[in-house]
């Protein structure tokens, strides 16, 4: 089974008492669903266990990928240097968010730098499903928690997420993140073919859609963040505006490509 929304219905859990929590799973699965292998090979968790490591942890952290913000109210961070959390008001406003549930000023401060969002002044940013999943691969490669998914080694990288280090503390939830694991490494399949190591090839970004001017949704905030991140001025809203075709037919003249504004499997290879 490849690494996509059907994947991730089978290992998480129907909510059908609890239509809220029902809605917001959906919402995030439709969401990363078709990135979601081509996001983990761009981030280096290009294998089937560190593949399936990353998605058991994200399936706990976020009660089956059902909960995109924190329930609680964020006061128990209120004051909370060791977060960040120096300013009035703090604990609640940069509380758990996201399927890693990021929290504290100081972490929005930093995950909101290297992916080029401001998530100090727009902390709800960190809930939208593909930030998520972008801050979360960002956390595991800050981690190295690829070298415990290798080990198959789900104790280490469940004390590190959720006590902050491999430790002597043991993590909450420890059996549930196991059984998560399980039902990834089974919905996967032993024979499933592994997520490519070497993504940038035509086979690999295929599967992404064709975009154009006045396209949105997942993938055009993927394709302004690739933009951004390879130096272009882009707004990362999901919407392809003028703003965007700009930055793209400037990168597709930068690099010797059909200048149309049209992203297509050319255009997604060479942003890698």
């Amino acid at each position: 089974m490849p690494l996509d929304a059907d994947f991730l219905r089978a290992i998480t859990p129907r909510y059908v008492s609890r239509k809220d929590l029902g809605e917001t799973q959906c919402k995030i699965i439709a969401a990363i669903g078709p990135i979601l292998q081509m996001t983990l090979n761009d981030q280096g968790l290009n294998t089937d266990l560190r593949a399936v490591h990353f998605i058991a942890q994200a399936c706990h952290e976020a009660m089956g990928l059902a909960l995109s913000e924190e329930q609680a109210s964020g006061d128990a961070y209120e004051n909370r240097t060791d977060l960040g959390n120096t300013h009035p008001g703090d604990g609640r406003r940069y509380k758990g968010r996201g399927i890693f549930q990021l929290t504290g000023r100081a972490n929005y401060k930093a995950y909101g730098d290297k992916l080029r969002l401001d998530l100090i002044t727009h902390p709800e940013l960190a809930a939208d499903p593909v930030n998520s999943l972008l801050i979360a691969c960002e956390f595991w490669n800050r981690n190295n928690l690829n070298k415990y998914a290798d080990a198959d080694d789900v104790l280490a990288i469940s004390k590190i997420i959720n006590t902050g280090h491999n430790g002597t503390t043991m993590p909450n939830g420890l059996q549930e993140r196991k059984d998560y694991l399980a039902k990834a490494k089974a919905a996967l399949g032993k024979n499933s073919p592994a997520p490519s190591a070497t993504p940038k090839t035509a086979a690999s970004v295929a599967g992404m859609p064709v975009l154009r001017p006045k396209s949105k949704g997942p993938s055009v905030t993927i394709l302004q963040q690739k933009l951004a991140a390879a130096g272009y001025a882009v707004d990362i809203d999901g919407d392809y505006g003028p703003n965007t075709e700009k930055a793209v037919r400037q990168f597709q003249r930068d690099r010797g490509l059909e200048v149309d504004a049209i992203v297509g499997v050319g255009t997604w290879q060479a942003l890698g």
